[in-house]
């Protein structure tokens, strides 16, 4: 099982607002792993406690852009995004 299941940290005013307050930081992460093992891979990668897991998956958006000649319509990809909830006391240094 040695597969990467954090893709990067999610860097928003919302996402820092929830780690300064609440002790939560927020992740993009691979669409099929689950709430264990998004527990077990934040915690072996930043050598913390976890509490808790929340997940979401963003659906995916169609776009378009506008050229000189034609308008191009496209689709951004859907994701997931995990919201992990520390033990009280931890911190983890994203930037």
């Amino acid at each position: 099982m040695d597969k990467q299941i954090i893709i990067k940290p999610v860097v928003s005013e919302k996402a820092d607002k929830l780690s300064n307050k609440r002790g939560q930081y927020t992740f993009v992460v691979k669409r099929d792993c689950n709430k264990i093992e998004i527990q077990k891979a934040v915690e072996k990668a930043y050598s913390v406690n976890v509490v808790s897991v929340n997940t979401l998956v963003i659906p995916g958006k169609a776009v378009t852009r506008n050229t000189k000649t034609t308008v191009l319509k496209g689709r951004k990809p859907a994701y997931k995004k995990a919201i992990v909830t520390l033990a009280t006391g931890e911190t983890i240094n994203i930037l």
